[in-house]
């Protein structure tokens, strides 16, 4: 078991230091870090396809999202890209199931969660959610509105908040870029005093209050949970998951280019 002091190992991705650690390694080690407030804030991001190919068009972005202290690779066709590594990933570590195991992990440890996501207004409705769902749970919810972005004057009131409650874990739960623009900026800006824990998931809160359905697991192994997905919510995702596949097909091709390379 890696220790919080430890760095894991890493597969070398699209240009990124993706971890290579099992589900149960990665969930464990990131409660340890999370448990231990004499670091700085470790910036948590799970990369999907589509996060994959958005990231090619803003290389100045990549370059900062690049700095994560933990990457890990929440998209299947992500996995079977790694096989052209001289160290593939194991398994998925997507955000969706580690929301979940890590809001059971602090009910056991007691540590407590912050929360920013969520439709304007939703607090004490998602609070009622959280308490039916994850009954002991310390949890605090700020929902901004859908204008937030991370140097505006809602996030330094997001930011107050958060320093007002010290939670062990922050949820950025606003979809990328904005999640992990927080992120970062909160990571600089509190260097002491800080939050131990910060994890860009997207809709992981949704999924895991049972807001919205995931695919079946039996579809989750088999790469299909994006089909499940688009079938769910057809007008809102259906160029992620149609003409950002292609241009993921563009890019595993320069990928198995610089692999060769590598080898």
């Amino acid at each position: 078991m890696n220790s919080p002091a430890t760095k894991p190992p890493v597969t070398r991705l699209f240009g990124l230091g993706i971890r290579n650690m099992r589900f149960a390694e990665a969930n464990q080690h990131l409660l340890e870090v999370a448990s231990n407030r004499d670091h700085a804030s470790r910036v948590v991001v799970t990369p999907n396809v589509d996060h994959m190919t958005k990231l090619e068009y803003e290389p100045e972005f990549k370059t900062q999202y690049a700095t994560s202290d933990y990457i890990f690779a929440d998209g299947m066709p992500i996995i079977w890209a790694s096989k052209m590594c001289a160290l593939p990933l194991p398994e998925r570590v997507t955000g969706a199931d580690l929301f979940v195991s890590l809001c059971r992990g602090c009910i056991e440890k007691d540590l407590s969660i912050f929360v920013l996501g969520g439709m304007p207004g939703q607090e004490s409705l998602l609070l009622e959610s959280f308490a039916r769902t994850y009954p002991g749970l310390k949890v605090d919810i700020f929902c901004p509105s859908m204008q937030f972005n991370a140097d505006g004057a809602e996030s330094d009131l997001a930011i107050q908040r958060i320093q007002a409650t010290k939670p062990n874990i922050l949820f950025i739960c606003l979809g990328m870029p904005k999640q992990e623009r927080l992120a970062f900026r909160y990571r600089a800006q509190f260097t002491t005093d800080n939050v131990p824990l910060i994890l860009c998931v997207g809709a992981a809160m949704e999924f895991a209050l049972g807001q919205k359905k995931r695919a079946p697991l039996w579809m989750q192994k088999i790469g299909m949970e994006w089909f499940w997905r688009l079938a769910s919510e057809p007008r809102r995702l259906w160029q992620r998951y149609t003409t950002q596949a292609w241009r993921f097909v563009g890019l595993l091709l320069r990928e198995r280019k610089i692999q060769k390379q590598m080898h």
